[in-house]
């Protein structure tokens, strides 16, 4: 691996900034101390946090006391939904979600599933957009909650967060709105306010912050049952010692994301347009999957190679130093067709022929060309070798 590296897997992690490395060193080296009230160490550690609230706060367009930080986005997805549920059960033990959720959030209802709840999953187009006239439908007098994933994972699509509190609202009960946003926050406007939204989850890694770090915005109001249980320090739905270190950096991963968001969107956008006209230009039977450019994600491309196997195509373009992804980054080692492709009407070969590009803002146009050649001698040679049907001439 002479070639200097290309990660294209943005989707799955980023690598830590390096302003975010520094920002963490004093509170891992020297300001190792918890937050308080009495004593200057305790202030400093407790404003820290407050700040740390606000930063993320202002990016929601929500007050700092609606945001906790978690140890991930799988925590707080865990929380929020789970919570919301719980506290609600005496009113309904309703939920609706989608067949094209992250696994995070479907594992969260499977095991509300088990412990008596009941929920209705609503499916999606080709593109990846739920079935709105499915959702008025799926609502029922015991409906609670109704979760979803904010930029679909593998297709890009980004859901109309304010359609679907519209729908909601025509409910006669109070149901809260949750929305999975760890793909979505830094890449598409959030806020909070003006799409109605009760509860989202984030996670600090997937924006060149430390992993292992998450954030859970709440709506004050919002009637959710602890779900964790011990010393209470700072935040109420997640006892037990605090990460510091990890607070710091994932604030300062939001500061650095949001510094110049419109430029660093619209460098997104260049980059998603230079590849997807180069591989649909020299790549033949290339096929887009997802919404198109300009209605899906910025920092996210999908597509199929038509006659090959994307997981062969990942793993030569992993000797080239390029990394790339095939199906969902929870569950590419499992070499079934990915759930959200079959469901969204993809047939096996479709599927199995998809690969992800997914971006950050340390990935280079040379980069994207790059990827691009080696792209097109690799599935030159795969398709010569392919037992699925058309060879390359």
């Amino acid at each position: 691996m002479s070639e200097k590296e290309v990660y294209l897997d943005s989707c799955k992690t980023t690598k830590l900034a390096p302003e975010v490395l520094d920002a963490m060193m004093p509170f891992l080296k020297n300001k190792y101390w918890y937050p308080g009230s009495f004593t200057s160490i305790g202030t400093e550690i407790a404003e820290v946090i407050e700040q740390a609230q606000q930063t993320v706060a202002k990016t929601l367009n929500t007050e700092p006391e609606e945001i906790t930080f978690t140890s991930g986005g799988t925590d707080a997805n865990n929380i929020a939904i789970q919570g919301i549920m719980q506290a609600n059960k005496e009113r309904g033990k309703h939920f609706i979600c989608s067949t094209v959720s992250h696994p995070s959030v479907l594992a969260v209802f499977q095991g509300l599933e088990k412990l008596g709840f009941e929920g209705t999953y609503i499916s999606a187009n080709k593109d990846g957009y739920l079935d709105l006239d499915e959702l008025r439908d799926a609502i029922r007098p015991d409906t609670v909650l109704a979760a979803f994933t904010h930029v679909n994972h593998i297709l890009g699509a980004v859901q109309d967060a304010k359609a679907i509190r519209k729908i909601l609202d025509e409910a006669d009960q109070k149901i809260y709105l949750f929305m999975d946003s760890c793909e979505a926050y830094t890449k598409v406007p959030i806020d909070v306010q003006d799409m109605g939204i009760d509860a989202i989850s984030i996670s600090a890694h997937k924006f060149n912050g430390p992993k292992g770090n998450g954030i859970l915005y709440t709506k004050k109001g919002t009637k959710i049952r602890q779900t964790q249980f011990g010393i209470t320090r700072v935040f109420k739905l997640k006892p037990g010692a605090i990460n510091i270190p990890g607070i710091v950096g994932s604030a300062k991963a939001v500061e650095l994301a949001f510094k110049d968001f419109d430029k660093t969107i619209a460098y997104y956008r260049e980059l998603q347009k230079l590849l997807y006209n180069q591989l649909l230009s020299r790549i033949p039977d290339s096929i887009l999957n997802g919404p198109p450019l300009g209605e899906r994600s910025p920092a996210h491309l999908n597509v199929t190679f038509r006659y090959i196997e994307g997981e062969a195509i990942m793993m030569m373009l992993d000797f080239e130093n390029i990394h790339v992804d095939t199906g969902s980054a929870c569950s590419s080692e499992n070499l079934k067709p990915n759930y959200i492709m079959m469901n969204t009407g993809r047939t096996h070969e479709e599927s199995h022929g998809s690969v992800r590009f997914t971006f950050d803002r340390f990935v280079t146009r040379e980069g994207i060309l790059r990827t691009v050649d080696v792209l097109e001698r690799t599935v030159a040679e795969l398709r010569r070798r392919s037992p699925l049907g058309k060879k390359e001439s």
